[in-house]
């Protein structure tokens, strides 16, 4: 799917809301928000929420506000602002950048709005303050078969909720002593509706508002609210949410909040394979040492997507391949690393790298000589041109690409036998060195000079054709070969997660490159031949040390797996 242009012909059924919305005239506008809580590192579940709340927001003329619901000053750092703005931008640059509204949005700036309808609830009867500790609360709210308990605090008149809850911001009282309840229904089945906590003592100093405050708003009570004062038309969340959506509307319906006012409507969450998609998982993994960090390519982040080298468009054609709908399942990883292959083989060009060498000597082309050859960019466009690669009298090759003893159908080198050199000449392996334990050193070759290009003038065929690396010129590269994380398609199916980290996610290995890959930035991706789809890691790259990841292999290797 090509996205260059929008999000022209994509249907779902919140698309079909908001276009029924619009025909009715119900809103002035389409005003969607991404609203991350700031407690980790954006991963491939919110680059779905990110594709459609821009997407819907770019293909109405509207705009798309990133709303920071920061309730909760224990686990939020501004650290996890900075990555996440810096991952929005990164993933919607160039695609729905236009529809971003220019100012960042933190629901910690409405928190002295917020407190006032937490007052206004209170005065209209609907709303009390409780001592009830969460285990007490447990006991008291009860089973949706069964009517809970009314907490003692239930029945106090609003000048007394009203004193309690002035000084419950003005810091009276511990953490956890005191709760602010909105009064809803104890006897409802849906047990979010049974007298819900809207506000919770912290004593904890805010990220973004700082000392102010030691009384915080619930997200249930903020997340509507905030949707409101925004004019947010369209509240689009994942499923989990639907249950919620109750008390979302009681809070606006109990208000005296702007009208029309927003609606909430829920999708399926992306479930991809051989990954974990919790919050506290990902960090359980970071902490833990099991990976270098938030952005280490193997995780599920967009930040390590990134470092990794996939580009934001095989994201988002990802994202938008894999549809909205209310269906929970499995989504196949495999389709993302297929949106990235398929992007790369027509942009990517293309360089030679020898990541398990193998050393050969030509021992009938002069010593002390070299040539340059001429080599394609990329065979999927001829605007990418081409390239001199120098060739002299030793080479590398992959250790793979030679067989001592070759089946019948190994048609690469071996003892005897005629290959090709991609971009060169053709050789023929005449004997092999090895060390006192018997391993392979060293192949000693010759050359046909008449098969310059690879062509031979006598039509004489050959039937494989590898890559090499002039040893004279090539340049070490410490090269990252990175894998998926689990080796299990649903790693938390079988119970501990940890129990199916996949051992061989990455291999580090030393490879021999053709010197113009030191001139690589970090951005720009290349096909290593035969090998697949790198680029240097942003990070670890110096001057002085070439680092590359590999981004994705040139075929999904993990499908014989699956079929097993």
């Amino acid at each position: 799917m090509n996205e260059a242009e929008g999000n022209e012909g994509l249907k779902d059924f919140i698309r079909d809301r908001v276009q029924a919305d619009l025909a009715a005239r119900k809103y002035p506008g389409v005003v969607t928000r991404f609203p991350p809580e700031p407690n980790g590192y954006l991963h491939l579940g919110h680059a779905k929420s990110i594709c459609l709340n821009f997407g819907i927001a770019l293909e109405n003329d509207g705009i798309c506000n990133l709303r920071f619901d920061d309730t909760n000053p224990v686990k939020e750092d501004t650290e996890y602002v900075d990555s996440i703005t810096e991952d929005v931008k990164w993933l919607i640059d160039g695609w729905a950048d236009s529809v971003l509204s220019e100012k960042t949005f933190f629901a910690s700036d409405y928190f002295e709005q917020l407190y006032g309808y937490a007052v206004q609830l209170i005065q209209d009867g609907k709303a009390y303050v409780c001592e009830l500790q969460p285990d007490e609360w447990e006991e008291y709210r009860g089973v949706p078969e069964k009517p809970g308990k009314e907490s003692p605090g239930r029945s106090r008149s609003p000048e007394e909720n009203l004193a309690l809850f002035e000084r419950m911001r003005a810091g009276e009282f511990a953490d956890g002593e005191k709760t602010l309840r909105a009064k809803i229904d104890m006897a409802s089945p849906n047990l979010h509706l049974r007298d819900p906590v809207i506000y919770r003592i912290r004593h904890e100093e805010h990220h973004h508002a700082g000392d102010q405050w030691c009384l915080y708003p619930m997200y249930d009570f903020t997340h509507c609210l905030s949707d409101s004062i925004e004019g947010i038309s369209h509240s689009i969340c994942t499923l989990e949410f639907e249950v919620h959506r109750p008390l979302y509307d009681w809070v606006l319906d109990n208000l005296p909040v702007p009208q029309p006012r927003p609606h909430q409507h829920e999708f399926s969450r992306l479930n991809p394979t051989y990954m974990v998609m919790s919050k506290r998982k990902l960090l359980q993994l970071v902490e833990e040492n099991h990976v270098s960090g938030w952005d280490d390519p193997r995780m599920p982040t967009i930040a390590g997507y990134r470092r990794r080298g996939f580009t934001a468009s095989a994201i988002r054609n990802f994202c938008q391949g894999v549809g909205v709908t209310k269906y929970k399942g499995l989504t196949d990883v495999s389709l993302l690393e297929n949106a990235i292959r398929e992007e790369l083989n027509k942009t990517a060009e293309r360089r030679c790298a020898v990541l398990d060498p193998l050393e050969v000597v030509i021992e009938n082309y002069p010593e002390g000589e070299s040539e340059e050859l001429e080599a394609v960019n990329n065979p999927e466009d001829e605007a990418a041109g081409k390239r001199s690669v120098p060739f002299g009298r030793r080479l590398f090759i992959e250790r793979a690409d030679f067989m001592e003893d070759p089946p019948k159908k190994f048609f690469r080198l071996g003892p005897g036998r005629e290959v090709r050199l991609r971009y060169a000449y053709f050789i023929t392996c005449q004997s092999v060195e090895k060390d006192a334990d018997g391993n392979i050193t060293r192949l000693i070759c010759t050359y046909d000079p008449e098969t310059r290009g690879g062509h031979a003038p006598d039509g004489r065929k050959v039937k494989g054709t590898i890559h090499w690396v002039s040893a004279e010129h090539a340049v070490d590269a410490e090269v990252r070969l990175y894998d998926r994380l689990f080796t299990e398609p649903e790693p938390e199916a079988a119970g501990d997660f940890l129990e199916s980290l996949n051992a061989d996610s990455m291999k580090v290995v030393t490879g021999k490159l053709e010197p113009s890959l030191a001139e690589l930035s970090p951005g720009e991706r290349v096909q290593f031949e035969r090998l697949g789809y790198f680029t240097p890691d942003a990070e670890d790259t110096a001057p002085d040390k070439l680092v590359f990841n590999r981004i994705v292999g040139l075929r999904d290797s993990w499908a014989k797996i699956a079929k097993k």
